[in-house]
């Protein structure tokens, strides 16, 4: 998943892109508010954690701008600012949760995953087609006849997350970069052809199928 992360700290920026990356996200560091705004015009993103003491424009000024231009993407708020007059304009501006700093990065974690399930619309931590289901906080897929877990790197849990989003609908290469790779990465040739041949080889081969020249994608269990 790709996250957005608006920070003007450089090291509360580091440690915690740092950990998302470790978390299996795909990150992008914006270090103020005009950038967060035009990385949020040019790129989809999965969810944004947004301070709000930002150089250029505020955060509660970017969340306003967002949520005007009806892009709906969760937001969750990363501020020092505990008074309760913050929180409830950052809450009753779009904000779909707050965290006051210090935090502890597991919580956030978790505090991430509860919003995109209500993202969802789904109560349930995991994604599943019918036959392989997805566990976000372990990482790991379990077949659901068998019972086998097979636990996935970094690249190819992002890649299977991916699809496994969307069962049956077919994703491009282009979709599945942007899943794996964040601002000023180099996109190698031939990754996502690799990583799908790893997760077929960890999952079999028909896990995932290829529409030649479309794309991939996950197919749906016969219900």
């Amino acid at each position: 998943m790709r996250i957005l992360l608006v920070e003007d700290d450089a090291m509360i920026g580091e440690a915690v892109s740092g950990s998302l990356r470790d978390a299996r996200y795909t990150v992008d560091w914006a270090k103020n508010g005009l950038l967060a705004l035009s990385s949020l015009n040019a790129q989809k993103y999965d969810l944004v954690l947004l301070d709000l003491g930002l150089p250029q424009k505020d955060g509660l000024e970017v969340l306003a701008e967002l949520r005007a231009s009806d892009n709906q993407v969760p937001v969750i708020i990363l501020t020092a600012r505990d008074d309760i007059d913050s929180r409830l304009r950052g809450l009753d501006g779009g904000a779909d949760d707050y965290v006051i700093k210090p935090f502890d990065m597991s919580e956030l974690l978790a505090r991430m995953r509860a919003v995109l399930r209500r993202q969802s619309g789904s109560a349930n931590t995991e994604l599943d087609n019918g036959i392989w289901s997805l566990n976000p906080a372990t990482y790991q897929a379990r077949h659901i006849e068998t019972g086998e877990t097979v636990i996935l790197s970094n690249r190819e849990f992002a890649i299977f997350y991916a699809l496994m989003q969307h069962p049956g609908m077919i994703l491009s290469r282009t979709s599945l970069e942007d899943k794996i790779y964040g601002w000023g990465e180099e996109v190698e040739s031939n990754a996502i052809d690799y990583l799908i041949h790893a997760l077929r080889k960890k999952l079999g081969a028909d896990s995932i199928k290829n529409v030649r020249g479309v794309g991939w994608l996950v197919p749906k269990s016969p219900a």
